[in-house]
């Protein structure tokens, strides 16, 4: 049989209008696929950008919270630490007992009603005095040696022998540790 004996039953010329639209139909789907692809994987940047901006701004929001407390608290102690030396003024006159005797009775009465008033305030704000024992190891943390003194007991090399000065805190925090003296030993 010859090329020219085939017979079609439609002209090749023309061709099935239905295979070109399925042959469009698979380039179309195969673009269409490779679009959504394009497009899920920028969805997942765009949702991992949008989670990690979310998560970055509540970490800012309270680290913002955060700094803005410790403002309040920082400011509060700066205040508290100034009114520490009109504290210890009462204690210097209270510890005057001549000069606090010679004093009229009601004035040394209204005298130590402040002056508990004053410790009342300060402990709504969490603010103690403290006083180290005396034999009481060294701690730097909440004792400040301003002085030394030789001791002849090893044991008692670092510990304190005398407070000279009480100290405050407020919570757990050293507004202003203890002065104190401690013991030195040397050996002979």
């Amino acid at each position: 049989m010859k090329d020219d004996d085939v017979k079609f039953e439609k002209d090749p010329d023309e061709l099935d209008d239905s295979v070109v639209a399925e042959e469009n139909l698979a380039d179309l789907v195969k673009k269409l696929r490779s679009e959504l692809k394009i497009a899920q994987k920028e969805r997942n940047e765009y949702l991992t950008g949008w989670q990690r901006a979310k998560a970055d701004y509540i970490n800012l929001t309270r680290e913002h919270e955060k700094s803005r407390k410790d403002f309040g608290l920082y400011a509060d102690e700066a205040f508290f630490e100034d009114l520490l030396p009109v504290l210890e003024s009462f204690g210097m006159a209270f510890s005057n007992k001549e000069a606090w005797e010679k004093a009229p009775r009601e004035w040394r009465t209204g005298v130590e009603y402040i002056h508990s008033q004053l410790i009342e305030a300060l402990k709504r704000h969490h603010i103690e005095e403290y006083t180290p024992k005396v034999g009481e190891k060294l701690d730097p943390r909440i004792h400040a040696p301003v002085a030394t003194v030789s001791v002849a007991d090893e044991k008692l090399d670092h510990t304190i022998v005398e407070v000279i000065k009480n100290g405050y805190k407020r919570a757990d925090k050293v507004l202003r540790p203890a002065d104190v003296k401690i013991g030195e030993f040397k050996k002979a």
